[in-house]
């Protein structure tokens, strides 16, 4: 088992060796079946005494001849600690991490053939306090939140997480959906930030839960995740902007209807806006672009319902100093201007995770240049997990769908700061 694997615990193996009557086949009473019947063979990590256990440790189980049918978790109290069954049953996750230096007693129960049982106990000690140095971990979902339907649910790491660590990290961030939509998780190259979507975009009234179960986990040789955090949200309405460069114009779709076309004015020729899907990450009614640090020269500008979609300070904003403008020609630093009356009009339609395509531009969107799940195709995010991808999770749509496609069909492929323009 991984869980064994990781930690390098012992196992504890239970077998009843099977009863053995003597007579003839035909001489057999009613019942010797069920008394011939094998009880189920069942190993339980972490193995019984195992000391310097992490906190971030399951209850690791494998059965042979059965089924689990009990699980049961208490601390040196007596106390019993919450678990949940991971999907594939592989083991029992505690719902918050465990403590150091406290012992902890599992005892599992596996059932088989005609109700034959084992019961396992393994009783353990996990480690003192790690002095290793650790890897702060940052959930961009908040409590209880609603969001749009082309949130991604996305961690960032700081340091970045080693390829080698990303498969025993990617397996303790959990996400829940009401309806049920799976998805994977996509690791960027650097290792700084993971990304999770479905194939398709949520539908309007999921309810998302999600967990980084990560406090006292190893990772690689030299760190240990700092804590555990979660997050409840709840997906929205459909709305989505399609940005055209030719034309000049934003199409705003609610429900795949248009709701309205917006003019703009987007980045001029040295300073262009990215082309690609991103998503809305945050909503100011009022912030203030701070750009003298940047080598080409800043500006400080007081701007007015600012919505950002990348890291790099794409804000889609008012701007009534090019209300001449837009519709016509590029005068922004990178931004899409549109006039006051717009900007507050969209304020109010717009979330947070609502998608945004920007094309016919100069340059392209970078990966991690913000949320940028839904910038690529669905076989081209899964190649970024670090464990292996379900075969039969596929977007439901694979033509590329109209820009104000409903939630639910699947999407194009195509330095944090408020710098705006």
């Amino acid at each position: 088992m991984e869980l064994r694997r990781r930690f390098g615990l012992l196992s504890v193996t239970v077998a009843a060796v099977p009863l053995v009557l003597v007579g003839c086949t035909a001489d057999r009473l009613p019942g010797t079946r069920q008394a011939n019947a094998a009880p189920p063979q069942l190993t339980v990590t972490p193995g019984d005494r195992s000391r310097d256990v992490p906190i971030s440790a399951e209850v690791g189980t494998a059965v042979k001849g059965g089924k689990i049918t009990s699980v049961r978790l208490t601390d040196d109290k007596g106390a019993q600690v919450p678990t949940e069954r991971r999907e594939d049953a592989s083991s029992w996750v505690p719902t918050s991490p465990l403590q150091n230096s406290r012992t902890y007693t599992a005892e599992v129960t596996a059932t088989g053939e005609r109700g034959r049982t084992t019961t396992q106990k393994t009783t353990f000690t996990t480690m003192a306090r790690s002095p290793k140095p650790t890897i702060t971990s940052i959930l961009n979902v908040t409590g209880n939140q609603t969001y749009g339907t082309a949130l991604p649910i996305v961690v960032t790491f700081d340091p970045a997480i080693p390829k080698e660590a990303r498969a025993d990290v990617q397996r303790r961030l959990f996400v829940k959906t009401d309806p049920p939509q799976p998805g994977t998780w996509s690791w960027l190259d650097d290792g700084k930030q993971v990304e999770y979507r479905a194939p398709d975009f949520w539908k309007p009234g999921t309810k998302i839960s999600v967990r980084t179960g990560l406090e006292g986990l190893p990772i690689g040789k030299d760190a240990v995740g700092d804590v555990d955090r979660s997050a409840t949200a709840k997906v929205g309405r459909q709305v989505s902007l399609d940005i055209d460069n030719a034309s000049k114009q934003m199409s705003v779709y609610q429900d795949g209807k248009l709701l309205r076309k917006v003019p703009v004015s987007l980045g001029k020729p040295s300073t262009p806006t990215s082309s690609g899907s991103m998503v809305i990450m945050e909503k100011f009614e009022y912030t203030t672009f701070d750009t003298r640090g940047d080598p080409m020269g800043g500006y400080v500008v007081d701007v007015e319902d600012a919505q950002r979609l990348t890291n790099g300070g794409e804000f889609i904003h008012a701007a009534p100093w090019s209300e001449g403008d837009q519709g016509n020609i590029n005068v922004s630093h990178g931004c899409t201007n549109v006039s006051t009356a717009n900007a507050d009009w969209l304020m109010g339609i717009t979330q947070v995770g609502d998608l945004v395509t920007v094309k016919g531009t100069e340059v392209t969107l970078d990966a991690g240049n913000g949320w940028t799940a839904w910038n690529v195709g669905w076989d081209e995010f899964a190649k970024g997990s670090a464990l292996p991808v379900p075969a039969g999770l596929k977007p439901t749509v694979t033509a590329t769908p109209h820009p104000g496609a409903v939630a639910g069909g699947s999407a194009p492929a195509p330095a944090r700061s408020n710098s705006g323009g």
